[in-house]
This record gives C-alpha cells, structure tokens and sequence, in this order.
C-alpha cells in the first residue's frame, strides 16, 4: 500500500488507539477481560496493515501522528494502546503476514521497519529545500517511536540487528549519521559493530562527520545544537576507544580496527589542520573546525575511554599536529619567526593546542615536544606558536622551558649537535618575542647562557668555534635584532681567541649595513633584543639624552654607558648624541639638570670646545629673540630677583601708578616662571590641581618664594588700607592674584603652603598674617572664571572643588584655637567682601558661601549676645559710612575680634545674605559642625555647651522654616535631622575627621546630642500620651521607619560586594549604640482597641528578623545588652496593659515563634538576663506572681543544666527551639566527655518532640561551628565538630535532620532561617561536606541509606560549587586551621562523595522529576555528575509504568 492510500485509509478509518479507547468506555457484557481483548486482537489482525500498524503503537503522542494541527487541538486526551497490547498486535500481525509469505520473522520485520525508517527520513526531502545533517523535532520524534517498537521487537527474537544494518547500507549509499547515533544509543546496533562489519565505513563516516561539524541549525536551534554535540561525542568516544585503548597481543580483527578508528580521526585532524592552514574565515568551516576541536575534551571522552587511552590519543594528536605538512626548514623559521607569535597566530590553532595540553603538565609537554623535535621531521610553524600558547597560558613554564633549554645546550655541545643548537635558538627566541613578562629577553638568555666563563661554549676551543661558526652560519638569514644582540653582548672568548671573534663580528656588521641598519646607529639604551627594527636615529638620540640626564639627576655622576659610548662608538656620540643634548634653548637662572649633566661632561673632555662655544653662543641668541622682558643675568639669584622686584611693587601700589603695576607684575611672572617653570602663555581654565594634603611636596626654594610672596601681599594690603578702605583702592590686589593663577606648578606650591599654614600654624599667626590670608581668600574667590578646580587627594571630597571651599574645608572648628583663628580669618574676609563690593551681587562674587556659613555658626556660639534676633538692632546703629568702619574696625589694633564680630553680625548686609540659598546654614550642616568639636578643648563648657545646643535647636531650628533649613516646627522632622546626623557621624568615611588627624571618636560632642534627642523623644512621647499626637505615627513607628529607610537605601542598591556589607553592619552597629540611648519602652507598641490594651511587637519582630539577624555577632546570637533591652522593653509595655502577666505571656509566646533568633538570643544570655528581668518586674507592679513565659525560661535553664549533669528530670513544656537553645548553652560549659555521655543519653530517650530538639540542638551547633572556623576569637572548632558528629550519630537514620540544610521545604524547622545569617544561610552547603568528610565510613553509609539524602546531597554540593567559583568558600582561620581541610580538598572530597552515593542509589532513591531537576542544574556546573544522574534518567525512562503517562 503506497503512503498516500494509506494516509487516506487512516484520515476514513478510526485509529486503532480509538477504537480501543471506546471499547474501553464501554461495560464489559462477557465476564473475562482477557477473553475481550483476543477477541479484539482477532477482529484487527483480519485486515491491518502493518506500516500503519508501526505508526500507531507506541507513539509517545497518542493521537494519530499524521492527523492535521486542528484535529489535534480539538482532540480530548484520552489513553493510548497499552504496552502489552501493542507488542501483541504488531508481533502477531508480523507472525501472520510472515506465514502467509513464506519468510522468516526477522526477515520481514526488517523490510516493514526499513520501509518505515526511510519514510520517516524521506520527509526530509520533501519538506525541506535545503539540506540538513540531522532529522527535524518531528522526524525526531517518529524515529524514536519506531526504534522503542524495534527495540520490543528484539526483546521477542522477531528481529535482526545486523540484517537491517546490510538493508540500510544497501538502501542508503551515505547512512544518516544521527539514524547511526540512535541504533546505536537505543542498543539496536553499536557503533562497534557499525565499524567491525562496513569494510566501507571509512568513505561514508568521515565525509558525515565534516557535514555534521560545519551544518548549522537554522531553524529548530537549541535541540539541533545539542543533537549534534551528543552525535558528534558519541562517535568521537567510541573511536577513541577503539582505537588508542592498548591491548597487549591484540588479535588482527582488534589491530585492524583500531587502526581503521585512528585513520577516521586522522582524517578529521588533517581537515581540521587544512583548514587552519588556509587560515578560513567562512562561518561554515571556522565554526566546524571550532566544533571538532571542542571535542577534544577529556569530559567528554572519559566515560567510554580510559585516562590512559584518553593520553594516548590526545599524544598522537599533538605529534600529528606539530608534524603537519613539514615544509620549511630551520632557515625558514629563523627569517619568519617574528610572524609566529602568539597574537598573530590562528586562534583556532592555539585553541588547539590548548585543548590537546590541558591533561598534560608542563614537564610532560616539554619533553614529548623534544621528542618529536629529536624523531620527526616537524612543521617549524605550528612548533612555535605551539610553544608560545604554552608559555601564554602557563604561569611555571618559563622555569621549565629554561631548564629544558640548558639542557638541550649541554647535550648539543658535548656532541656538537648542530640541530640541536638551531632548535634550541629558535624555542629561546620564540619565548622572548612574547615579552619579559613571559620570558626572558633574548639578550638576557643570550648573556646567561653564553656571556661568562661558566658558558656551554668555553669547555673547549672546539667548543667556541663551534658556537662561532655556528653564529656564521645564521647571519644570513637573521633579523637585524639578534645580530645587535650578538654584537653588543658578544659571547665570552679567551683573548687568545678574540680574532675568531671579530671575524663574526665584521660579519654581522657586514650585513647590518646591508640591511640598512648600521650598528653606529643603535641608540645607548635601545632594547635591541625586540623585534620591529631600530628607531629613527634622530628620534633615538633625543631619548638617549633624556634617559642620560635622568640617570645623572638621580645618581649625580655620569653613566657609564656614556662614558662607554664616547670612546668605543665615538662616531654615535659625536653625530647623534651630543647635537640632541646641546640643543639650543633659554638657559635658566638656576642650573637645572641638563645643564649640570653638559657641565660635567665638558670637564671630562668629553665636548669638543668648538661645539661647546657654539651652543652656548646659540643660547644666548636664543635669549636676545625672546619677546619676555628679563631684568637678570643668568648668574643673578632668582629669589633676590624676585624679593627686589615685589619691594617695587609695594611702593607702586601705596602710589597707585597702575600702568607701572601691570609692567611690574609681568616681569614678577616672569621671574616666577624661572623658579617655577612652565609657559607663561599657557591658560589654564577650568583644569585641575592635585592637593597632597599628607605631605608636603614643594621644595625648599618653592617654599621660601611662596613665603615671600604671601608677605609681600599682606604688606601691601596693610599699605594700602592706611591710605583707603577696599572699595576705593585699585585693582591691584585682584591682578596680583591673577598673575599667580597663570602658573600651574606655582599654583600647586602656593596651595600647599597655605593648606600647611591653616593646618599647622593657623592659631599662631598674627592678625596682621590673618587679615592677609583672609583678604588673599577673597580674591582667590573672585578669579574663580579663570582658576582651576582644585581635588584633594587623598579625595576626602567628592568631586574636584574651588580653591577656596578646598581651603575652607581645613579651618575645621574642632577646638577653642581652632575657633578663634577661623572666626578672625572669616570675620576678615566677609568685612572685606562687603567693603569691597559696592551692591549685594559685586558682594557675593567676594564672599564665599562656606566662609561666610562657618560665620554663621561660630559667632552664636562664641558670643551668647548674637543669640538674640537680629531685627532687634536697629537700622540707624549703622551710619552711611558704615562698611568702611566694619573694615576700619577688622585693621585697627586696638578693636577685639568680639567686638567686630558682634559688628558684623548685626550688619543689615551680612543679614541680607542670609536670604540666599546658597548662604545659609541648614540644620544637618551646623549638627555636622557640631559633632566635629572636641568637648575637651571646646570654647565652652558643659552648662553652656548644654544652653547652646537647645538654643539652636529648639529655637532657632523648629522655628525656622524646611526651606530655609530649620525644621519648620516639627519635632519628628527634628529628631530625623538628629538621628541622621549621629547616624552619619559614625557612618560617614569621616574624611575631613582623618584629615586633621585632631578628631577623634571619643571626645566628640555626640554625647551632647544625644542628650539632644533624648529631649526631643521626652518631648513626643509625653506629647503622645497626651493626646497631641492624633492622626499621627506612633513614637515607636516613627523609629522602626527611619531606621528602615535607612537600611533599605543600602539593600535596595543591589549591591552584595563586601563594602555594602560592611555599610550595613556599621548602620546597624551605629543604630544599636542609639537604640540603647532611648528608653525600651520606646520600641514596644501600646494600642487599645475595643477598651483592651495590647501591645504590638509588629516593628520589633520585623526589624530583628530583616535586619539584626544579618550582623549578629557571633552569628545567630543578638548582643546581651540589645536582648536585654527588648525584653526590659516588653515588661515595660506589659505593665501598662490591663491584666500585665497574661499580656506578656501571650506576647511572648508569638513572639518565640515569630522572631526565634531573639528566643535563642535570651536563652543564651539567661545568666545574666534572669536577674534583671525579675528585679525590674518586681520594681514595676505589685504582682509578685512570675509570669509563665519568664517561669518556662527559668525551667528550661535548670531542666538544661540538670541533664548535662546527668540527673534525670522531666523535660518542660517548652518549644524545641527553646530546649534545645537550653541545652546548647548548658553543653558549652562541659567537658568533651560528659558530652558525649550525655548525647547518648539523649539518643536513648528520643521520641517525637525530642526528635525536634535533637534536630534544633543540631542546627545551632553547625552554627557554632561555622563560627568557629570563620572567627579568628573564636577558638572551639574541634568541640563544636565533636558536638555536630555526636549529633549526627543520633540523627542520621531519620531525615528530619537533612532538612536544616535546604534552602527551603524546611517545614517544622523553618525557624532556621529566622536565626541564621545570610551569610551562614549561604555557607550551609560548605557546612555540609565539611563535617561529613570527617565522618567514620559506616555513618556516611547509614546517612546514604537516609531517604531524601541523595537529593540534599546533590543540591548541597551544587550549591558548594557554585561557592566555590564565586569565591565565597571560606578559608579557616581557627587554632586548629591545620587539621581543617583546604576548600578546594572539601570539594573534590564532596565530588567523589556525591559520584559515588549517585552511583550506589537505588531506583527509588530520587523520583524522576527530582532526576531532571537535579540534572538541569548539573548540566552547566559539573557535566560528570548531571552525565551519572542521566544513568539514572535512561532507567526512569524506560519503566513501563512512566512511558505512558
């Protein structure tokens, strides 16, 4: 019957799995089931055919495959033929045709599933117009239909595997490689068989495997990807395994396959090597090449290959390759090897060769490389670039490759190898061109091996002509560099033989000219072991001067290569050397480097005295064109100079004659560029200046000229003050300000002197120094278009700032001198800029906002008189001539700085700039302000430090409106600014703080504002119990939310590297010290509801188990005080409950189960806890009744302390959890042998709930344990893991205990999670494998034997993987960090653990879902391990019961 007929009869006919679906639908009317079914089977077997038969039986979709999409949506899911139906309807079928024909079984099953098979294939043809190496997802799918029906049909004996292989190759000229992989991955037919049988198999399976390797999926991607890496690994073992696994006396059968196996890969590498050769760059071929050479994989041979045979064959591979095609000579690669390095080589051949190294070690390499050198004719080319991936990629092979070296030059010389010589010139030379970094240059090596008398060469006077001759032989072909190499660091020789020397050296010099690169030429310190030819000679001996002139500033001699070169390469010297050094310039006033370096040089005769002449009357030339005005002679003193020329300015400036100042100023900068040198020209706009402010990088001269300026400028201001206020005397301090900002290195100088007078002198300076700083400040200000932005560095601010907030930043008011020196400088400084300015925007362009802010927080808290509103002074105080008496009053001698300050305070300008943004002070600045000052060196006492803070806070702050910086009249808003700033304080990097190095933690004012806050809590609390705090959040909310928002603007970054985690932990830390500032009671929540008062704990549970729970140290445990202060809390609140005793017990019995890790922190702590618990619950009501929560901690701990002491007493009824917290902390007491004594003892007495606590006691020792290993305090590892295989001696046959390692399904044990840290949460894995690779074998044999230990086992050690590339495995640190095992050791120990418990599983040791998951996850991290789940996989797959489901 054709296909089409046949796909007529079945779109009329029912389906077979129909028809017997709807039989089954019906109530059987005859009493025997099995009676019905033969009868059925008879009724079909008189007209089926077997072709449609095959396609219908088995069929992983029960739906009739050639049915269109639509019938099959519209389809309901019914149940298909079962198994043993189907094997019986295609086997009688068969058995019946068969009679009537006359042939065997086989015989014909083979022709109905040949006819089968090549229709399935057929479809290809139609359906696609372009070729395709592998079968469709459908075609895919029907073959495995058909192959399950073939694989019953063997199982019956009804079918002959070798008869439908000789069908098939009769059938199709060219098998489908994929149809191959199937028969063979289905146990139809192996592959072995495939290769023993076809003596054709060579001419159809290599030209498949090319196809294969360079087809690309185009549209069925991901599946056709990995169908065609199984196809390819596949055939790839198994001829790996055939033909390189050694047999010792093979018989020819075995020689002759192996050998037919070893020829296919060989095929395979040539088409490989080819393509590499031709250097393609096709997708087609490149991603082909690529594919075969991924297949070199040790993973992906290891299962059907030994490790030996797996050597074998990558050995044979690396000889194939470095012998491929060998074509050129020695000479050849001589000449060429600069072409051959690692960067210019195919990426596919040194992909190669990595894959084909990595089961070698370097040694290994080496020696099999020297082998096939000494045996083999080799490909020069690919022996090179083989060679340098190897160095590239191997950190130890420089060592190795060295070694190998000299030995190869022993060897060579002591039988005067010339081949061996050559080879190893060229490895040397190979490993140089990849850089020193890798190896050696080749000048070093060459000066090593043959520079000294202890040389291979110097045994004998054979043995230096040899070399000699040698070295002959190979100038002809090589490069221009090694001839420099030869000729600059010749090899030792007698002087008995130096003529046989200076004959190669003529030689080579011969052909360096020929080569148009003269050895005269070569610069002093030119590298000339590189490749890439010599530079320019000009260019080379303008370095050469400036690597001489550097080596003379820092030595003080001259080198002696120099020395060297002006008598043995005289004519370099003279015609190179010299002319770049004398080059004609400027000379400076003060000798600089290079013209010592040429002084020296003529005292040692070494520059002729025409040429000197000559360059020095082209100096002075040069000098007499320069447009600059010079008023010196070079001989004069620069500083004289300079300290004449400012003397002459300052009679200028009381003169005023500003056309002489400007003249002045131009030749004051150009004495400054001498001192300072740089172009005069250069603009330096908005560029940026470095500020060290941890040393001092000025010399001394820079530093005096900075002094003298500096003093020049203050005289001059003192000067012209005496003559006429600022806003009426000339420009000339603004452009005596801008003359410096025209020199960079003068500026940074300038910079650094001021930020050392400010940081070092500041308080002992006079006011006459003062007020020149000050007024130096404000011009610095006012150039600010044209001056750089100035970064401190180390960067203690954000960004690169303006000069004067970078010099602002350092008057820090710390200390009472600190204060007074920065009031009078800013005082100064403002009093000038208004002075100066003649409206209020000329003001602002002289004042700065942070000289002007620290005014605003120094004077109120320096002068209690300033506290007062300024509107209380009245406008006509000020007469019209005001602003010239504030700056008569800032020079006068005889007025105090109070008495200015006062003045200026009160100033209506300096008020009206209060109204500007940008100068006023916001209440998070002055607290920042505030907390920087040292209480024992304050300008005020503790009372009057007391009055202020609660002036500025209370008065002036939660007055002032949110847009101006206050508070606008909020409390709340108030103790955010307060809890903020004491948060910051601590948080910050405290960069001005470790500026000054005079701030430090503990002498701060913090305990001031703290008291601050505390008054300002007082204040809502007791606003809140009055009432006034309606339609508000609760004190208690208001807390928990702004320490939240605060966490969360670190957790919510996305951000886990370490300096995220070390930002929550001081947050936390610094929130813990202000949480324990603030009374407990704060923290509980009171509401009333219905008229009965609860409390809610919402808050407390929630911040404890987010955000404690990460920093809790040791982990696991809060801190005794913070457990102490939640509970006095809790007591606190319960007191103010109606009925106290039943609120506290109900409280803390959600509270057990909602926050455990506050539970097991109050068992810990019960020491020390129990005390104060019930003296403050007897202080706090008249019920002397213990509450039953606190009565049950009391129990526990005596129950806990009793059983390790071994007496026998009834368990309480208590949590788990609390027990076995009870128990952890009686056992830590105890000496190792009660423990063990008593956990037998508990082994004994288990039950259900003791189970539990068994289970808890052991999660809380793991948790010691991690501690113990990860805390260098902490010193009890070996206890701890005693404790832990006590404990999973008792467990180990149940598995509630594999529950505490999961990540999640913990169940009743879902209270770890609450407890543990991230970090330990993270880390259980690792916990896991650790304690179990000291375990005896019999416990880790009962632990297999565990059910669900298995699936732990496998998620455990993906997880320890995965820590493990992340680099999150921990590194012991303990005593016993000796006896711990190394991260890498515990992970190939849970790797062979894991293999193994995997390989000994049971069927029903993982479910099949569980299988799949597992491998999915495996798949990527460890292909071994998902490859031995797949063994169990296949096994799943093939049960009857799971095919049809």
């Amino acid at each position: 019957m054709s296909l089409s007929a046949t796909c007529d009869l079945v779109s009329q006919k029912r389906t077979v799995s129909s028809l017997l679906a709807g039989r089954v639908l019906k109530k059987a009317k005859h009493g025997d089931v099995e009676q019905l079914q033969e009868a059925a089977i008879q009724l079909l077997e008189q007209q089926q055919n077997l072709c449609t038969l095959l396609r219908e039986v088995g069929n992983a979709n029960p739906y009739n495959i050639f049915s269109s999409e639509n019938e099959k949506k519209n389809q309901t899911p019914h149940r298909g033929i079962p198994a043993a139906i189907a094997g019986s309807l295609v086997l009688c079928e068969l058995r019946r045709q068969a009679v009537q024909l006359g042939v065997p079984v086989p015989v014909l099953s083979v022709k109905i599933v040949l006819e089968r098979l090549m229709e399935i294939t057929a479809a290809e043809e139609e359906d696609d117009k372009e070729e395709r190496e592998l079968l469709t997802s459908s075609q895919r799918v029907q073959l495995r239909v058909l192959l399950e029906s073939v694989r019953d049909l063997l199982s019956h004996g009804a079918l002959c595997p070798k008869l439908l292989w000789q069908e098939y190759r009769k059938a199709q000229r060219l098998p489908k490689l994929e149809v191959v992989f199937h028969l063979h991955s289905y146990n139809i037919l192996a592959l072995k068989y495939i290769l023993e049988s076809d003596e054709g198999v060579r001419s159809w399976l290599v030209p498949q495997l090319k196809a294969l390797c360079c087809w690309t999926p185009a549209h069925d991607g991901e599946e056709a990807r990995q169908v065609q890496h199984r196809v390819l690994s596949t055939v790839v073992g198994v001829l790996v395994g055939i033909g390189f696994e050694q047999n010792h006396d093979p018989p020819a059968p075995e020689r002759r396959m192996s050998l037919l196996c070893s020829s296919v890969l060989d095929d395979m590498l040539l088409w490989l090597l080819d393509i590499v050769e031709k250097d393609a760059t096709p997708t087609s071929t490149g991603a082909g090449a690529q594919l075969w050479i991924g297949l070199f994989d040790a993973s992906l041979c290891g299962v059907s290959v030994s490790a030996e045979g797996l050597q074998r064959f990558f050995t044979h591979s690396l000889t194939q390759t470095l012998t491929y095609k060998p074509r050129l000579t020695a000479s050849d690669a001589i000449t060429l090897q600069n072409e051959w390095t690692f960067a210019k080589s195919s990426q596919l051949l040194t992909c190669l060769f990595r894959q084909l190294a990595v089961i070698f070690d370097m040694e290994q390499l080496l020696r099999h490389l020297q082998q096939v050198l000494e045996i083999h004719e080799v490909n020069w080319k690919h022996v090179l670039c083989f060679l340098s991936t190897l160095l590239i990629y191997n950190p130890c092979s420089q060592a190795s490759l060295r070694e190998l070296l000299s030995k190869m030059l022993s060897s060579a010389f002591e039988s005067f190898d010339l081949e061996t010589v050559i080879t190893a010139f060229l490895l040397a030379r190979q490993g140089a061109l990849e850089g020193a970094a890798i190896f050696p240059s080749y000048s070093d090596w060459f000066k090593m091996s043959f520079g000294g008398s202890s040389g291979h060469h110097t045994a004998s006077k054979r043995s230096l002509v040899f070399l000699l001759k040698f070295l002959s032989d190979l100038v002809p072909f090589e490069p221009s560099q090694y001839l420099k190499v030869h000729i600059l660091h010749p090899p030792y020789v007698p002087v008995k033989h130096r003529s046989l020397l200076m004959n190669y050296v003529s030689l080579a010099k011969t052909r360096l000219d020929d080569l148009k690169e003269p050895v005269e030429d070569m610069g002093l310190y030119e590298d000339v072991s590189v490749s890439g030819g010599s530079a320019q000679a000009q260019c080379q001996g303008v370095q050469d001067v400036e690597k001489a002139v550097s080596l003379f500033e820092n030595t003080g001699r001259i080198s002696a290569t120099v020395m060297e070169a002006s008598i043995f390469r005289r004519p370099y010297f003279l015609t190179r050397f010299l002319p770049a050094l004398l080059k004609p310039r400027v000379l400076p006033v003060k000798p600089d480097a290079r013209m010592s370096f040429i002084e020296a040089l003529k005292k040692a005769d070494k520059i002729p005295a025409a040429q000197y002449s000559s360059y020095v009357e082209s100096c002075q030339r040069q000098r007499q064109q320069d447009d600059s005005p010079v008023c010196v002679e070079t001989h004069d003193d620069p500083e004289e100079v300079l300290r004449i020329q400012l003397q002459e300015f300052r009679e200028l400036v009381v003169d005023e004659k500003e056309g002489e100042m400007s003249a002045r100023l131009s030749r004051i900068s150009h004495t400054l560029t001498v001192v300072f040198p740089g172009d005069p020209d250069e603009l330096i706009g908005q560029t940026v200046v470095k500020l060290h402010t941890d040393q001092l990088l000025s010399p001394v001269l820079h530093v005096r000229v900075i002094n003298t300026i500096l003093r020049n400028f203050c005289q001059c201001l003192l000067d012209a003050s005496r003559v006429n206020p600022p806003n009426k005397q000339s420009p000339w301090a603004s452009r005596f300000v801008s003359a410096l900002l025209g020199n960079t290195q003068l500026l940074s100088s300038l910079l650094h002197r001021l930020w050392d007078l400010f940081h070092h002198q500041g308080p002992l300076l006079s006011p006459a120094h003062s007020l020149g700083l000050a007024v130096f400040l404000v011009h610095l200000h006012a150039s600010l278009p044209n001056s750089p932005l100035v970064q401190l560095v180390p960067p203690v601010l954000p960004k690169p700032v303006p000069i004067v907030e970078a010099l602002s930043s350092m008057l820090v008011c710390d200390t009472h001198t600190n204060m007074l020196f920065c009031i009078r400088l800013c005082v100064a400084a403002v009093c000038y800029g208004i002075c100066r300015g003649q409206s209020m925007p000329q003001q602002q362009e002289y004042i700065h906002s942070s000289v002007y802010k620290k005014l605003l927080y120094l004077i109120p808290r320096l002068l209690p008189e300033a506290r007062g509103s300024p509107a209380d002074s009245l406008e006509d105080e000020f007469p019209e001539d005001s602003v010239c008496f504030l700056w008569s009053s800032s020079t006068d001698s005889s007025s105090t700085w109070r008495r200015t300050a006062l003045h200026l305070w009160r100033h209506p300008t300096f008020q009206q700039l209060q109204h500007q943004p940008q100068y006023q002070l916001p209440f998070s600045e002055w607290l920042r302000n505030e907390l920087r000052v040292q209480r024992s060196e304050d300008a005020l006492s503790d009372p009057e430090r007391q009055e202020y803070q609660q002036w500025a806070c209370l008065e002036l702050y939660l007055r002032r409106p949110a847009e101006q910086g206050g508070c606008g009249g909020d409390v709340k808003t108030l103790c955010s600014h307060l809890l903020n700033a004491i948060m910051d304080q601590n948080l910050s990097d405290q960069s001005l703080e470790q500026l000054h190095h005079r701030v430090s933690d503990v002498g701060t004012c913090l305990p001031d504002i703290l008291s601050r806050l505390q008054e300002c809590v007082y204040e809502m609390k007791v606003t809140e119990l009055s009432g006034g705090f309606r339609g508000r959040a609760d004190l208690c909310d208001f807390l928990f939310e702004f320490v939240s928002e605060r966490l969360s603007s670190i957790t919510d970054s996305g951000s886990q590297n370490i300096s995220a985690q070390l930002s929550l932990q001081r947050t936390l830390h610094t929130w813990n010290r202000v949480l324990l500032s603030l009374p407990a009671v704060l923290f509980i929540k009171v509401k009333t509801e219905g008229g009965r008062t609860t409390l809610d704990w919402t808050h407390l549970v929630e911040h404890v188990n987010q955000h404690q729970r990460r920093v809790c140290s040791p982990a696991g445990l809060l801190s005794c005080h913070l457990t102490a202060h939640f509970l006095k809390g809790l007591l606190c609140a319960s007191v103010r409950c109606g009925r106290p005793v039943e609120e506290f017990n109900r409280a803390w019995c959600q509270i057990s189960v909602g926050c455990p890790l506050l539970l097991v922190s109050t068992v810990h702590w019960w020491d020390h806890l129990n005390p104060l618990l019930l003296s403050l619950w007897r202080r706090l009501g008249d019920d002397e009744r213990v509450p039953d929560q606190l009565q049950l901690l009391i129990d526990c701990h005596l129950w806990a302390s009793r059983f390790v002491r071994g007496q026998v007493t009834q368990m309480p009824l208590a949590p788990p959890l609390q027990l076995a917290a009870s128990l952890q902390r009686a056992l830590q007491g105890c000496e190792k042998e009660k423990k063990s004594c008593n956990f037998e003892r508990l082994q004994t007495e288990r039950d259900g709930q003791q189970q539990q606590v068994l289970v808890f006691l052991l999660f809380l020792s793991v948790n010691r344990y991690l501690s113990a290993l990860l805390c260098p305090q902490e010193k009890r590892s070996q206890t701890c893991e005693t404790q832990c295989s006590v404990l999973l001696d008792a467990l180990v046959d149940s598995d509630d205990w594999l529950l505490i390692f999961k990540s999640t399904e913990r169940g009743i044990y879902d209270a770890v999670a609450m407890v543990t840290p991230d970090e330990f949460a993270r880390l259980m894995p690792w916990a896991f494998y650790s304690l179990l690779c000291g375990q005896s074998s019999e416990l880790l044999h009962r632990a297999s034997s565990c059910p669900g230990f298995v699936h732990t086992a496998v998620l455990c050690y993906i997880s320890l993987l995965q820590l493990f590339l992340d680099g999150h495995t921990p590194s012991p640190v303990t005593e016993s960090s000796k006896n711990q095992m190394a991260p890498s050791q515990i992970l190939s120990h849970s790797k062979r653990f894991v293999l193994k418990t995997v390989s000994q599983m049971s069927p029903t040791g993982l479910s099949s879902s569980q299988l799949r998951q597992l491998q999915t996850q495996c798949a990527d991290l460890d292909p071994e391990l998902a490859s031995a789940l797949s063994v169990h996989l296949d096994v799943h797959s093939l049960s009857p019961e799971m095919d049809f489901l």
